[in-house]
């Protein structure tokens, strides 16, 4: 009987080393990843870094930048590493709205291989165009009306950054959510369904449309049509997409047992503060405009979203999630068209202490800034990334090794 037992348990691990071999070498024939022979396979070991990036918000974006800016310079610094970037530290990232760019500029592959831009230029590409990628509903007249609308500028501009780039060809896995209108539910793009099939497949600058405003996009084989909307109305906060698909997702996450083994980054973008003049009584309104309704929607939506993920990560929150997000007030750098004033206003809100959403008990401030919780941060995925580096593939073109039709190199512009 004893003996009987010890086979049985003696298969069972056969049977998880088999599996999560099978595993590694699927990832690797799917996605082409090439570790070096000393360093464990993507995905084996540790926590899985998620980067989350929220919609716009009362920035239209900045804060989420300009804390990009500042966690690459401090994990170059930490790794001693000066040419590493954003995507070196991530295993996946998900992105919504401005958010969505943002994770299309850090993790789209550019010719060479490597991640299209810094966080440094994806800063300073957003503070120079952002009204062209403004969140919808903040010019007067909008409202839900400016939802539906696709920019010729912004569509312009996208299809000059990332020319050909398809969802496949990113350095690790993405998620941008937008909505359908023809199925009524969010959709969420995922690199995992465009290496699947070309279905699911569609254009980068596409994508970054469709997360923006609305736009019918079909993928690159025209078998799929997306009615899209705003991804930001849909999915403010991408964070419980990103964790829900790596804990399901057992292929490009065969490690993942549970919330132990995460480690989530999310981006906010922040708050606006409705403090009424000194001396002058909030009144309230029997009606409010539309513009209102939606800016209330999207920082409900993205509150709601930051307390579930807490309470699932309750044990391990202190070491597992990461939360930036602050409020905007009357901070007139905001006000600005200036690049530079826009950034200045975006690096003064990380020195701000942080505001967390307490469940059904509104908003409270931690006793550290922005900045030190990222400062926090960045040590955690410079620890993590030791031993296991993940380096973006060698191809000699952007599409070696994934399945497509085409080898011709991705047409993209520099971001300089």
């Amino acid at each position: 009987m004893a003996g009987a037992v010890a086979s049985t348990e003696g298969s069972f691990d056969m049977d998880k080393v088999s599996y999560e071999i099978f595993s590694i070498l699927e990832s690797k024939f799917l996605f082409g990843y090439e570790a070096p022979p000393s360093a464990p396979p993507p995905f084996y070991s540790g926590r899985v870094r998620i980067l989350s990036v929220d919609a716009g918000g009362a920035t239209d974006g900045l804060l989420a930048a300009a804390s990009l800016a500042l966690l690459e310079a401090s994990l170059q610094k930490l790794s001693g590493e000066s040419s590493s970037r954003i995507a070196d530290f991530f295993d996946i990232a998900a992105g919504s709205g401005a958010g969505g760019i943002l994770v299309a500029l850090l993790f789209t592959c550019a010719a060479d291989g490597r991640p299209l831009y810094t966080a440094a230029e994806a800063l300073d590409f957003l503070s120079r165009n952002r009204q062209v990628f403004q969140a919808k509903g903040k010019k007067k007249g909008r409202g839900f009306a400016g939802i539906f609308r696709r920019k010729r500028a912004s569509g312009e501009k996208l299809e000059r950054i990332f020319g050909e780039a398809t969802l496949r060809e990113t350095v690790k896995p993405v998620l941008i959510p937008c909505y359908d209108l023809e199925t009524r539910a969010p959709f969420l793009f995922s690199r995992a369904g465009a290496v699947e099939t070309d279905g699911y497949n569609f254009l980068m600058r596409e994508v970054c449309g469709a997360t923006l405003g609305a736009a019918e996009i079909r993928s690159v084989d025209g078998r799929t049509a997306i009615a899209a909307v705003d991804g930001g109305v849909a999915v403010a906060n991408p964070a419980a997409a990103a964790i829900t698909h790596v804990l399901n997702n057992r292929m490009e996450f065969p490690s993942v047992a549970g919330a132990e083994d995460l480690l989530v980054v999310s981006l906010g973008n922040g708050e606006s503060s409705a403090a009424p003049p000194a001396g002058r009584r909030l009144r309230r309104r029997s009606t409010t405009s539309s513009s209102e309704i939606v800016k209330i929607a999207v920082e409900a939506t993205s509150d709601t979203v930051d307390q579930a993920v807490a309470m699932a990560l309750e044990r391990n929150r202190t070491a597992n999630y990461v939360r930036i997000q602050a409020r905007v007030g009357d901070l007139g750098g905001f006000q600005s068209s200036e690049p530079c004033k826009l950034q200045a206003a975006a690096e003064e809100l990380l020195e701000q202490r942080n505001v967390a959403s307490v469940l059904f008990r509104g908003k409270r401030l931690s006793d550290k800034s922005n900045a030190e919780i990222l400062a926090w941060a960045s040590a955690e995925l410079v620890r993590e990334r030791e031993g296991r580096k993940i380096i973006c593939p060698p191809r000699s073109s952007p599409r070696s090794g994934f399945s497509s039709k085409t080898t011709s190199p991705v047409a993209v512009a520099s971001p300089r």
